[in-house]
């Protein structure tokens, strides 16, 4: 059997790290300059979560 590479893993997990900081500042530069999208705001065009627009939706009975 083949023995764990801790040290790539640990890599992994760091490269994942730096790169969600590195977006969690691009996000934060973003709200600074007024340039992009905010986290939690609503669908610009009034669709709602599920993508149908104005509560229609559904099924097409």
């Amino acid at each position: 059997m083949a023995t764990p590479n801790y040290g790539y893993e640990k890599r992994q997990r760091e490269l994942a790290k730096k790169q969600k900081k590195e977006e969690k500042a691009r996000q934060k530069a973003a709200r600074k300059t007024g340039d992009g999208p905010h986290p939690g705001d609503e669908p610009q065009d009034g669709a709602d979560a599920t993508g149908t627009a104005n509560g229609e939706g559904g099924s097409a009975d």
